[in-house]
């Protein structure tokens, strides 16, 4: 089983009996509308396919759930999406610190070329923290997903192996 350590978490593979928590934190107020939500069976999917990661972000001091993020990969053309990524506590650096690990881990583990996401342009928090990593944004795919909230356009960020290379000091520790 994967897990990816970072300095205060702990990120891990889901079980199928965590998909009830993973549902309540998409669901929730402070994240339901800068995410896509996925329902109980295209969550136990995306745990058996071996193209997918379903990952918890266990505190590792008493291994409370603060969040968690999906990501596809994609092998035949090296590239590794981060197609969602929740936290519980917000404001307190957790969605920053999984999301260089899973950055890292995708390019030191993986055969990845170009890392990859999509947010809504109305999600500034997630594109303060993409832009202040060093994403590019490629483009929006305007009014690309239909919501509750009508159609909503999705910007996409990026970050390239050579990108990664050239500022991999970013990515570290601490």
């Amino acid at each position: 089983m994967l897990t990816i350590e970072t300095h205060r978490m702990l990120l891990t593979e889901a079980a199928e009996t965590e998909i009830d928590t993973i549902l309540a934190m998409e669901r929730h107020p402070e994240n339901r509308d800068f995410i896509w939500m996925g329902t109980e069976a295209e969550h136990r999917g995306e745990i058996h396919d071996p193209d997918c990661l379903l990952l918890l972000f266990l505190r590792r001091e008493d291994r409370a759930v603060l969040g968690y993020a999906l990501c596809c990969i994609d092998r035949k053309s090296h590239r590794f999406e981060v197609r969602r990524i929740v936290t519980q506590e917000k404001g307190q650096g957790y969605g920053r610190e999984a999301l260089k690990a899973l950055i890292r881990y995708a390019f030191t583990q993986l055969d990845t070329h170009r890392l990859w996401l999509d947010v809504y342009p109305d999600n500034l928090r997630g594109i303060r923290l993409y832009e202040s990593l060093g994403m590019h944004q490629d483009g929006v795919l305007r009014q690309n997903y239909l919501s509750d909230r009508g159609y909503l356009d999705q910007i996409i960020y990026s970050l390239l192996r050579s990108e990664y290379t050239a500022m991999e000091s970013r990515f570290q520790e601490g």
